[in-house]
């Protein structure tokens, strides 16, 4: 089996300018597979700091942009073309290097997908029309009493506590109860962080240049393609601060405040990643010097076997 590294830290660590840099040190060729919810998403490249083509140096690049705001692009999905991406890279002689911060993506290349039956639009869709009537929190009280685990793992995401919910209803198991399918590859995971510090400003720091970047802009150009206040919520809206840009754009929130409620908001889900790297993908964070110097060991050994 093939064993791939993977690079993960927190939003706004740096990791894909890291992982650049290794790339372009090592002395195999090197591509890179981004693991990232919204990064796939074509048009918007500022919100979600999609790496520019001058930013990646030359460096290959997979899994950005190749699907439209308006499709629907799941995990399971996503496992599938990062596996394609894996065997394409290593069957023409190179590296594979996946990068990212998607946790529940990240598990999935890691562990394996649930072997979960296909879902019933017909169930899904009474579903959905309950959480618009009853709420979000009535739903996860459903999963919560069938298993409290499972009700953390959703993260409280709507569209995965909708499907959870169908299955349950369906079958009377959570998608947690369904065992995993193997995955296609062996991963290792190189996780780091940074001190608090420094994370809260590079926060800010992003933050004030993605909306001075054109950020409203591009979310109100995402507002024309996907109406932000359909229920569930679509797939596109929950990527962080896409909301408060486009309050900017339309004139009710100032920059400032925009900012402000972003930086904080990310700073929660930074806290969340964190927590999730440790818990859930057994990685002890390094620092990003020691972090460096072991994906450049292993880039170095090519793509080995286990």
């Amino acid at each position: 089996m093939i064993r791939v590294p993977i690079l993960t830290a927190p939003t706004a660590s740096g990791k894909s300018a890291l992982a650049v840099r290794a790339a372009l040190a090592a002395p195999v060729p090197v591509e890179i597979i981004a693991v990232d919810a919204f990064t796939v998403y074509r048009g918007l490249d500022i919100g979600t700091a999609t790496p520019t083509v001058a930013e990646r140096h030359g460096v290959p690049h997979h899994l950005l942009d190749i699907v439209d705001v308006t499709e629907n692009y799941d995990v399971a999905r996503f496992v599938a073309d990062a596996e394609a991406a894996v065997q394409a890279i290593v069957d023409k002689g190179a590296v594979p290097l996946l990068v990212g911060g998607t946790g529940f993506y990240l598990r999935a290349l890691q562990r394996g997908l649930p072997t979960t039956p296909p879902s019933d639009p017909e169930m899904r869709r009474a579903v959905e029309a309950e959480l618009i009537a009853r709420g979000l929190e009535a739903l996860l009280a459903e999963i919560r009493a069938a298993d409290p685990a499972e009700e953390a793992r959703m993260q409280r995401n709507p569209r995965r506590v909708v499907r959870a919910v169908e299955l349950l209803r369906r079958t009377g198991r959570v998608p947690g109860d369904y065992p995993l399918r193997p995955p296609a590859f062996a991963c290792e995971v190189i996780a780091y962080g940074r001190a608090a510090d420094e994370t809260t400003h590079r926060i800010a720091e992003r933050t004030l240049g993605m909306l001075r970047a054109g950020w409203p802009q591009e979310a109100a150009w995402l507002a024309a393609h996907v109406d932000p206040d359909t229920e569930p919520q679509p797939t596109v809206w929950q990527a962080l601060g896409y909301r408060d840009a486009l309050a900017v754009q339309r004139g009710h929130l100032s920059v400032g405040a925009a900012a402000t409620r972003i930086d904080l908001a990310t700073r929660q889900y930074v806290k969340r990643q964190a927590t999730f790297i440790r818990t859930q993908l057994g990685a002890t964070p390094l620092t990003e010097a020691e972090a460096a110097r072991l994906l450049a060991a292993r880039l170095a050994g090519g793509a080995g076997e286990v």
